[in-house]
């Protein structure tokens, strides 16, 4: 799984950041999401699904 986070889409509302804090996080100036791991752990798949279905401006996809 490759996660891909469009920053120019994200509107900041930060449900990622919530859902799955050790893979998203958001920049101190904009509020946009941060993609701390391109690929998550092992583990973490479902989770991140979960926050890439929560995000509201279709920012995060996952392949």
């Amino acid at each position: 799984m490759k996660i891909t986070a469009d920053t120019s889409v994200c509107i900041g509302a930060g449900m990622c950041a919530l859902t799955v804090p050790e893979v998203f996080d958001q920049s101190e100036d904009e509020g946009t999401v941060v993609l701390l791991q391109e690929v998550p752990a092992e583990g973490q798949e479902e989770a991140v699904r979960r926050a890439v279905s929560l995000c509201p401006s279709g920012a995060l996809s996952v392949s």
